[in-house]
């Protein structure tokens, strides 16, 4: 079993940053991977970015260059963090983490990014 914890988010003008955390505790030595997804109004959910726990990233093409996610962890809780720098407007959402292990994925309950522009 895992619990993920989100933090972060809000409101933000177009140009600047915000940073996304996304505690995992829990069965956390038996996470593959942690990502974000996000979700705009009437639009499916999509991958923002992934890390494996050995260090792999993927990007969608609309954040790369801008975003950076990391991972780091002790031995009670994994942090996936997602640096999120030059928002835009299209980035507006709400961002679900989420933790994969073999045979199940766990996700989180959603943090609301709003850029004005």
């Amino acid at each position: 079993q895992v619990h993920l914890m989100e933090s972060g988010g809000g409101s933000v003008q177009a140009g600047g940053s915000l940073r996304l955390s996304c505690g995992a505790s829990g069965s956390i030595f038996s996470i593959n991977a942690m990502g974000w997804y996000r979700q705009a109004p009437g639009k499916q959910r999509e991958l923002v970015a992934l890390i494996s726990s050995g260090g792999r990233t993927t990007y969608a093409d609309s954040v790369k260059g801008r975003f950076d996610i990391t991972i780091s962890r002790d031995n009670v809780v994994k942090v996936a963090s997602l640096q999120m720098n030059s928002l835009k407007s299209e980035d507006t959402a709400v961002y679900f983490c989420n933790a994969v292990q073999t045979h199940y994925t766990y996700w989180g309950q959603g943090t609301q990014v709003t850029v004005s522009s």
